[in-house]
C-alpha cells in the first residue's frame, strides 16, 4: 500500500515508517526537519513541510491509500495554542479534497469511545490532564474531533504509559469496561498496532483502547 505518516520523526513516528518498510509498502512522511527522521529508502518519500503548510499536507496524501498519524500535543505546560487540532483539521480537509477516507491515529483514554462502559479511566485521567496539562487536553479534544466528526474510516488507538521497552508482540485492545486494558504499552507494540489497521476492519470508526 501507499500511506502517509504524520509525526514521523517522533518515537512512535519514526517506528510507524520502519515497519511500513519492512512490510514492503510506500511511504510518504511529512516532516518538519527531515535530519530527525534519519532514514533513507527507496520506497520512502519525504515531504518537507508543517501542518499548517496547505500545499505540503496535500501533496503527502496525495494519491495515498491510508493516512497514519503518530501526531500529539506538547506535553509542556508553557504550550498553548491549537497547533495540532488546526494541522489535523487541515489534514482532514486534504484527505477530503484527495479523497482519501482511512485514517488511523491516536489518542489517550482521556476521551470515550461510545462502546466504552463506566470505568475509573474516565473519571482520573480526564482531571489529572485537565490540572497538569490543560493545553494537551485540549489539543486531543480538538484532534479527535476533527476527525470523529468528519465521513473519515478512522481508527484512533488510545494509549496511556507508552514506554521504550522492547516490542513484545502481546498486545491488548477492546473498550474500557469492556475488557482486560491495561496501561503501559511499549511504543513499538504501539506502532505494530497502528501499522496492523491497515488491513483489520474490527475497529473502523472506534477509539479502541491499547495495551501491553
Amino acid at each position: 500500500m501507499r500511506v502517509t505518516v504524520l509525526g514521523a520523526s517522533g518515537a512512535i513516528g519514526r517506528l510507524v515508517v520502519q515497519q511500513l518498510l519492512d512490510y514492503g509498502h510506500e511511504v510518504t512522511a511529512l516532516v518538519r526537519s527531515p535530519a530527525k527522521l534519519a532514514l533513507t529508502h527507496a520506497h520512502l518519500t519525504v515531504v518537507t513541510g508543517q501542518l499548517s503548510d496547505r500545499d505540503a499536507v496535500e501533496r503527502a496524501v496525495s494519491g495515498t491509500d491510508a493516512v497514519i498519524s503518530a501526531l500529539g500535543p506538547s506535553m509542556k505546560r508553557s504550550t498553548t495554542g491549537r497547533e495540532v487540532t488546526d494541522g489535523t483539521c487541515a489534514v482532514v480537509k486534504a484527505m477530503e479534497t484527495e479523497q482519501v477516507t482511512r485514517f488511523i491515529g491516536l489518542a489517550t483514554p482521556s476521551l470515550a469511545d461510545p462502546q466504552d462502559r463506566p470505568h475509573w479511566k474516565h473519571k482520573v485521567l480526564p482531571v489529572m490532564a485537565g490540572l497538569m496539562f490543560p493545553n494537551a487536553l485540549a489539543e486531543l479534544k480538538g484532534m479527535t474531533a476533527a476527525v470523529t466528526d468528519s465521513a473519515l474510516d478512522y481508527t484512533i488507538a488510545r494509549i496511556t504509559v507508552p514506554t521504550n521497552k522492547p516490542a513484545t508482540g502481546r498486545i491488548r485492545s477492546g473498550f474500557l469496561g469492556h475488557d482486560r486494558i491495561g496501561s503501559a504499552m511499549s511504543r513499538a507494540d504501539i506502532a505494530a498496532f497502528l501499522v496492523s489497521q491497515l488491513t483489520d476492519a474490527r475497529y473502523r470508526r472506534a477509539m479502541p483502547a491499547i495495551s501491553n
